[in-house]
């Protein structure tokens, strides 16, 4: 499980007061650099980050993940739980599903931009091909992570234009962090991945005691 420390998770996404996204025209990173200055987070538009959710919004019974795309137990849980999660619970519209990205670097945030780039329908799709191969592309110099990233964009179907205008959206990164640190601090997140349901924080599980967790809500 990732801990999260308060206070210093947005100094840690963006670098020593800037975050940036380097590319050269044809897509390769490394030869020009984007730079997005911190700002406080009252001065990032919140309404540029869009909810993402799956299953029944009207269930009564509402699950929020807190998860980062470069955290290994964030993979495990994905791998392991969440495939039969989504078919006995999310897809059978019993509840409603929340993801809500953590960012503890640049490079979970940069895979969040690269999942969000085609659209709420496509999120969940991309996020998985993320989960899938963290181990593959979270290594190596930020320019070859990068590229790796841009890579599985590829292979969801986005080009180059379309993943250079998402990853270069620097209100949009702004945004992102500043929406991950009011809700994480509103939630009382300190780990990952963390779950709350239902209004009450839970740790990582396995399937049969989040399944337990699950029954026992609906049958209130």
């Amino acid at each position: 499980m990732n801990k999260i420390v308060p206070a210093i998770a947005a100094a840690a996404v963006l670098g020593a007061g800037a975050w940036y996204f380097s590319t050269t025209p044809g897509g390769a990173p490394g030869a020009t650099s984007f730079q997005v200055e911190a700002q406080e987070s009252s001065e990032a538009d919140l309404s540029l980050v869009q909810e993402m959710s799956m299953g029944n919004p009207d269930a009564d019974v509402t699950v929020i993940e807190y998860a980062s795309f470069t955290c290994p137990h964030c993979r495990t849980f994905h791998d392991n739980v969440f495939d039969d999660l989504k078919e006995n619970y999310i897809d059978s519209g019993k509840i409603n599903f929340i993801y809500r990205e953590v960012y503890f670097d640049r490079y979970g945030l940069w895979a969040g931009m690269v999942a969000r780039c085609a659209g709420p329908d496509r999120y969940f799709g991309i996020a998985d091909l993320i989960y899938e191969r963290q181990s593959e592309w979270a290594q190596g110099e930020p320019a070859q992570i990068a590229q790796n990233l841009r890579q599985i964009g590829k292979t969801a179907g986005l080009g180059d234009d379309q993943l250079d205008a998402c990853l270069n959206d620097a209100a949009k990164a702004q945004a992102l962090v500043a929406t991950y640190e009011q809700n994480a601090a509103a939630d009382n997140i300190r780990a990952t991945p963390s779950f709350v349901i239902d209004g009450e924080n839970y740790s990582n599980m396995n399937y049969a005691d989040f399944s337990a967790i699950l029954d026992e809500k609906l049958a209130d």
